[in-house]
């Protein structure tokens, strides 16, 4: 579709007009992955980000990509390992199955020397905690780590993966409760308390029931 030489400016705006487009995403999805190729971290950040929110809603079209996806959360740049990763979470939401055999290395983005892509990895578990939580059945450790990242993003959203975890699977949540409840007191980050204040409601809510 795109040559080698191809101008930045060309391929980036042809991207906008392929998620705007109404077309049907399984002709539209080939197309934008092919640029996963092009020479240039913008336009691969951008391919990235497209695949994901298609994968969520056309999964099983975005499953020829999947490797090349993953193969993105090892790259040098750490706006591509956050678009890579999020992707993946925005697929798995859409189809678990699609993502299964790349969780270690999803997993693995929670020591990414770079606080964008840890909090990435932290909404892409999110997203797919959202239909599957138990497969982090052996993974809270690995969030409740997060809880005190030097990284103010991702402390601030490493409370959310123990709320949309919790809505499922509250008994997974339950031994970080306390932890949860003094961030909701005296955290000095009015965000983080507020995310934690959360996870402390939705766990009470199902107690509740």
């Amino acid at each position: 579709m795109f040559k080698i030489n191809s101008d930045e400016k060309e391929v980036y705006q042809k991207l906008i007009e392929f998620r705007k487009s109404n077309d049907n995403s399984n002709a539209i999805i080939p197309k934008v992955a092919k640029c996963l190729d092009f020479p240039s971290n913008r336009i691969k950040a951008k391919v990235l980000w497209i695949l994901g929110e298609l994968g969520l809603k056309n999964p099983q079209g975005t499953k020829p990509y999947i490797s090349k996806i993953a193969k993105e959360l090892e790259n040098n740049g750490p706006k591509i390992r956050e678009r890579a990763v999020g992707a993946l979470g925005r697929i798995g939401r859409g189809d678990f199955d699609l993502i299964e055999a790349y969780i270690p290395m999803i997993l693995s983005k929670a020591k990414d020397p770079n606080p964008d892509v840890r909090m990435n990895f932290i909404w892409a578990c999110e997203n797919i905690a959202t239909i599957t939580p138990d497969v982090f059945n052996d993974s809270m450790e690995i969030f409740a780590k997060l809880l005190n990242d030097k990284g103010i993003r991702v402390r601030r959203e490493s409370p959310e993966i123990f709320r949309v975890v919790g809505k499922r699977r509250p008994d997974l949540v339950v031994p970080y409760i306390p932890k949860l409840k003094t961030m909701s007191e005296s955290d000095p980050d009015n965000v983080v308390r507020m995310h934690a204040a959360g996870v402390i409601k939705v766990i009470e809510n199902r107690d509740n029931i």
